[in-house]
């Protein structure tokens, strides 16, 4: 561990343990990841070549999404599972058009939280909640997200690229209904999967790259992202690739296939 590392990394979190949230940041080119997590991303690069394309067309889906709900006038934001703070986050985007926009981040990685916590000291507009995005009735009943967070104004809720760390054995579309449940009309939901629809075989092996760490995954086909909207209006173009998700001047992005991206708005009731 570095000197520069020692103020953001927890005394307590195990550096040899791999975990999502640092291998996606060593894949977007970020440095707050140790060799246990540079070691697997590594591994999902050999069997997934396009790999850091993959994390850098989601994570451009989470800045069209953010940038078209404060076009919708959302000015609060719950970003759940938002991992370690890189370039582009949640907070920079909606502040560019919006400067008194909140946003609370949720993640249950000691590394991210802590991250967060030195990145977001003195910022009035945003905050970190460190919790299981699993356990919604404890993410949205944490003082916290009630004192930030407006509920009787819509909410940007926010679920980019979480979805495929929760086995079918945790119900992830119950989860998601507790949190829409929660939301007033009006609010927006946006939500990135990935799948291995596209490249099978790939995929396969980044799920066996990914089944030591802390975070193993489990990609899901476009008929089981489909239903995680159930309960809410898909805006346009609905649920497409990435790169197809309303890209910059109406041109489709470069990027690989792999990760299924939309946003649904919860009608007034």
């Amino acid at each position: 561990m570095t000197v520069n590392q020692a103020a953001w990394v927890p005394k307590d979190v195990d550096v040899d343990l791999p975990s999502a949230a640092r291998v996606y940041d060593y894949l977007l080119g970020g440095a707050h990841n140790f060799a246990a997590d540079r070691a697997v991303g590594e591994k999902v690069l050999q069997v997934l070549p396009d790999g850091r394309q993959v994390a850098i067309s989601n994570r451009s889906f989470l800045r069209r999404a953010v940038r078209f709900l404060i076009e919708q006038g959302i000015t609060q934001f719950l970003d759940l599972g938002s991992g370690i703070p890189t370039s582009g986050n949640v907070h920079e985007i909606a502040h560019e058009a919006d400067p008194s926009a909140r946003v609370l981040y949720v993640d249950y990685d000691e590394v991210a939280v802590a991250h967060s916590e030195l990145l977001l000291a003195g910022n009035p507009a945003a905050t970190v909640l460190a919790s299981d995005l699993t356990n919604p009735d404890v993410v949205l009943g944490a003082p916290i997200t009630r004192e930030f967070l407006d509920f009787s104004r819509p909410i940007g809720l926010l679920m980019v690229a979480v979805f495929h760390f929760v086995p079918d054995d945790r119900d992830p579309a119950g989860i998601i209904a507790a949190y829409r449940d929660a939301l007033p009309g009006g609010s927006y939901v946006a939500l990135s999967h990935l799948t291995a629809d596209h490249q099978p075989e790939a995929m396969a092996g980044v799920v066996e790259a990914m089944k030591h760490s802390r975070d193993p995954m489990y990609f899901r086909t476009y008929d089981e992202v489909a239903p995680m909207f159930t309960g809410l209006d898909l805006v346009e173009p609905g649920l497409v690739s990435a790169p197809e998700w309303r890209p910059d001047a109406g041109i489709r992005e470069p990027g690989p296939e792999g990760v299924y991206a939309g946003v649904g708005r919860k009608p007034f009731e």
